[in-house]
């Protein structure tokens, strides 16, 4: 008999964001619980909507993608 194993997928990451301000680029949690501000000028690169954030910001990569 064939034993079958699942893997269990992740379903958040960190992300690289870049600001669409002043192009500063920080990485922040795909489903943050807060708002996220860009550390240089404060503009809002993420908002809490129970579940994936709202980003508004310009994704440049998933960071953890290879440590699933």
């Amino acid at each position: 008999m064939a034993e079958v194993v699942l893997m269990q997928q992740k379903k958040s990451h960190f992300i690289r964001v870049k600001c669409p301000d002043c192009e500063n680029i920080q990485i922040i949690f795909d489903h943050a619980s807060t708002v996220v501000k860009c550390l240089v000028c404060g503009r809002t690169l993420a908002e809490p909507t129970g579940g994936r954030a709202n980003i508004k910001a310009e994704i440049l990569e998933v960071v953890d993608e290879g440590y699933k």
